[in-house]
């Protein structure tokens, strides 16, 4: 809700301090920019905070402080003087309050600083000392620095004056009417990239009549190859809500075209809508024209959410621009004025509107310009059994093309498109459609190889396609995979009649093989030309990867530990510290399972807030069954490594002495994920079961052999039962989990590793597909030794794993082969029952 700020309200400025990063940011983006820039303009970037963001979020979800938010603001453009300006009418602001980062700004420097993570909330006056309550417990600071005034002013105050005091009515003018001339430039046809075979060494290899160099040249263009050696430093599984992964199929490599994610909802409750957001942009052809590069923008991220299981009649837009510098010469204004117009145009055809979007105006440097940009960002909602992935799914389907009738003018036809999309719609809601994926300007061949890679499938492309309709500009159009008799009933279909000139049946699925006419390239040279570009830049595997054996057999352990202190419902504490990211996911899933879970924020801004936490802790760890220890970057990770706020904390000697109660008095449990995994490592519970700190014989976890963020799925096996957390899995079994990590590699000396093997403390392992443990990077994701996913103490009370089974819900990452419920967590309350 967002509701009237009344005079008397208070005005709280939350989350990070002001410094002069940012100072000119907002001006900055529609400056000229020169060699000079790198060295006046740096603190016109703004630095930014993870963990405080992480604390602001966590305070917004909480129904109970949201309810006590009249209005609220983030901090971007112009600072306080826009992000608590534009709150109220009448304000005045005392800059003296804002919390600095450092002495020494000056009142302007206070009024439009950037720094991130600063939120202002307008707050009734009674209200105040509960959200000032509830921002502590979240260990964020918070400060009352502005009061809303009857008078329609704007008034900053510093250092006991005025230096700004300006009425309302003319901050709401808009600043000074200007107009200016606009000579727009129109494109030739000779250069129109619609009629063109998009890569330039694809069009050299059919002009010798190499079918099969063209292809390869396709996939091995850069607006074509992989991008996933960058793209895995990205979590993507994070919150448990991803109903896609960046990259699906069995084999992880087929890259999806549309953002899906669930609705975050408290607790176990659950919601079957789904928000998907795609785009749109090709900047050849926005180069070429910017008014045909607007409109399939906006047509491209429309067909994305299409395919993906949306529909485009509930679309809304955003978009984003980014054009050379203007001048007062007429022509230096073509392209924003053509880039607007065509996505005006768009917008009219669809019957669809931009809500939001995002421009600069700055894109000079010296002599040099961007090329013209509008991208446009599709935004849709959905249920979660409506969507679709886009990986091939089985030999011998058929490949339908639904493509996007054209005028004269090279202009998609509105209405007949929308029946294309209506019809596509249809065939993915009556569960027809098997796959779907949108073309672009490099046609047929880019889509069907990225749809086969991610299950190893390829294709066969009928001989009465053309080599030079396969290889034809199709931006816009949707390649469906359906069974045959499912394409042979849409043939017969009254909605087929209307739209038939626009859909066609141009091949069917095979096992492995891009085929077409004489050309026949192999899954191994398709994805060879497909990964190389990149690979030295975003490398997906690092130079130690090897396929060497593991040494490895399943540990069945003649006895599980079993708990002597019954509970009906045990209770789990999750402790959170800054950085930690995990900890909604950790509880959920231990709410499922049917526990209790208590989550506690460790406040650390003063001393006496650290002895504060320390005695909480303390009386939670005292009347828990469970302590967890959740995954995300404790305090940044930086620069003692991971988990380092974790494991100091509790040497405190009244958390050791409260984890040592839980462990060896009441037979409790612990776990730790990724980063929790971490904090166990350091603290040796495990691989000993007691906080007694590392050696330097200690096992350890360090940097992932390729240097670098890992976010992917991990398939491990479970190798011993010897776990109480490990109850209800299978030995040998097989699971999927999403690990997320930059410190994931288990290092230890074989003497170690052969002790923890023995003894049947080796949990978990990184294995292929069928179970086969591997040091192959593609399934020892991070190159640990003796590729160790997971660890228990001597016991199996303590058990530490990196792979993320705590993001696991329905309909998440649904583009994801294998089973993903390790039922840890069920399995963890199943002790105490």
């Amino acid at each position: 809700m967002r509701l009237t700020s009344d005079s008397g309200d208070i005005i709280i400025l939350l989350g990070g301090r002001t410094g002069r990063d940012g100072c000119g940011g907002a001006t900055g983006s529609s400056k000229v920019h020169t060699e000079q820039s790198i060295e006046v303009c740096g603190a016109e970037v703004q630095k930014g905070n993870a963990p405080t963001e992480r604390k602001l979020q966590r305070l917004f979800r909480r129904p109970e402080v949201s309810r006590l938010i009249k209005k609220c603001n983030d901090f971007g453009a112009g600072g306080v003087s826009v992000a608590i300006g534009e709150l109220a009418a009448g304000l005045q602001v005392d800059l003296d309050k804002v919390p600095k980062k450092y002495a020494g700004l000056d009142g302007t420097e206070l009024a439009i600083s950037e720094s991130q993570e600063r939120m202002a909330v307008v707050i009734d006056p009674k209200d105040v000392p509960e959200f000032m309550k509830y921002a502590d417990e979240e260990n964020l600071e918070a400060t009352e620095v502005a009061v809303v005034t009857k008078e329609p002013r704007l008034v900053l105050q510093w250092r006991g004056k005025d230096i700004v005091n300006l009425s309302r009515a003319f901050l709401d003018t808009n600043g000074a009417h200007q107009e200016c001339t606009v000579s727009v430039d129109i494109p030739t046809e000779e250069e129109n990239p619609l009629k063109k075979v998009a890569s330039v060494k694809a069009e050299e290899a059919l002009e010798q009549g190499d079918e099969k160099a063209a292809w390869l040249a396709v996939l091995s263009d850069l607006n074509v190859c992989s991008q996933k050696g960058l793209v895995e430093m990205f979590d993507a599984s994070i919150g448990a809500a991803s109903v896609f992964m960046p990259y699906g199929g069995r084999y992880q490599l087929t890259e999806t075209q549309a953002m899906v994610a669930k609705l975050p909802m408290a607790g176990t409750d659950a919601s079957d809508t789904v928000t998907m957001m795609s785009y749109g942009f090709d900047p050849y052809l926005s180069s070429w024209s910017p008014y045909h590069g607007a409109i399939y923008a906006v047509l491209t991220s429309i067909a994305k959410i299409v395919a993906a299981g949306g529909e485009h009649k509930k679309i809304h837009f955003t978009f984003q621009e980014y054009f050379r510098r203007m001048t007062e010469e007429p022509s230096r204004w073509s392209q924003p004025f053509a880039a607007l117009l065509g996505a005006f145009d768009a917008q009219l055809g669809f019957g669809l509107a931009s809500i939001g979007g995002k421009d600069s105006m700055s894109g000079t440097f010296n002599h040099i310009d961007v090329p013209p940009t509008l991208v446009s960002f599709a935004v849709d909602v959905a249920k979660q059994d409506e969507i679709l992935t886009p990986e091939l799914k089985q030999a011998g389907d058929a490949l339908v093309l639904f493509s996007v009738p054209k005028d004269e003018y090279d202009i998609p036809v509105y209405k007949e498109t929308m029946e294309v999309f209506d019809l596509v719609t249809e065939q993915i809601r009556s569960g027809k459609a098997r796959a779907a994926y949108v073309l672009d300007a490099n046609g047929i061949p880019a889509a069907v190889a990225k749809m086969g890679f991610g299950n190893g499938l390829g294709a066969r492309i009928f001989d009465e396609v053309t080599t030079e309709e396969l290889f034809a500009n199709r931006i816009g159009d949707i390649l469906v995979e359906m069974t045959e008799e499912d394409a042979a009933a849409l043939v017969e279909s009254d909605a087929y009649d209307e739209v038939s000139t626009n859909i066609w049946k141009i091949g069917t699925v095979t096992d492995g093989v891009f085929a077409h006419g004489g050309a026949r390239i192999t899954q191994a040279e398709a994805l060879a030309s497909w990964k190389a570009p990149l690979d030295r830049v975003f490398p997906a595997l690092s130079k130690e990867s090897s396929d060497a054996e593991v040494k490895s057999s399943d540990h069945a352990a003649g006895k599980v530990y079993v708990c002597k202190n019954k509970v009906a419902k045990p209770t789990v504490f999750i402790p959170v510290f800054p950085g930690t990211n995990c900890e909604y996911d950790s509880a959920r899933a231990f709410a499922r399972a049917g526990a209790k879970p208590v989550v506690r924020v460790f406040k650390n801004r003063s001393a006496e807030d650290i002895r504060e936490s320390a005695e909480v802790f303390a009386k939670e760890i005292g009347q828990a069954q469970i302590i967890m220890f959740p995954g995300g970057f404790s305090a940044g990770d930086e620069p003692d490594g991971s988990a380092k706020f974790f494991a100091t904390a509790f040497r405190n000697e009244k958390l050791k002495e409260a984890v040592t109660r839980l462990l060896q008095e009441r037979d409790g449990l612990a776990l730790g994920i990724c980063n929790g995994f971490q904090a166990l490592i350091k603290l040796g519970l495990v691989p000993y079961g007691e906080i007694v700190g590392q050696t330097e014989n200690s096992p350890t976890l360090t940097f992932n052999t390729i240097n670098r963020h890992i976010s992917k799925m991990a398939y491990t096996r479970v190798v011993s039962n010897l776990s109480p957390w490990l109850q209800k899995a299978e030995l040998g079994g097989v699971y999927c989990s999403p690990a997320s990590h930059g410190e994931g590699r288990f290092v230890a000396s074989a003497e170690v590793l052969e002790q923890l093997y023995q003894n049947g403390q080796i949990a978990t392992r990184y294995c292929d597909l069928d179970g086969k443990v591997s040091m192959d990077e593609e399934w020892n994701i991070n190159g640990s030794m003796g590729a160790v996913e997971g660890i228990t103490s001597p016991d199996g009370r303590c058990f530490g794993k990196m792979a993320h089974a705590e993001r696991r819900d329905a309909s998440v990452a649904i583009n994801i082969y294998g089973e993903q419920d390790l039922k840890i967590f069920e399995s963890g309350v199943a002790y105490f029952l």
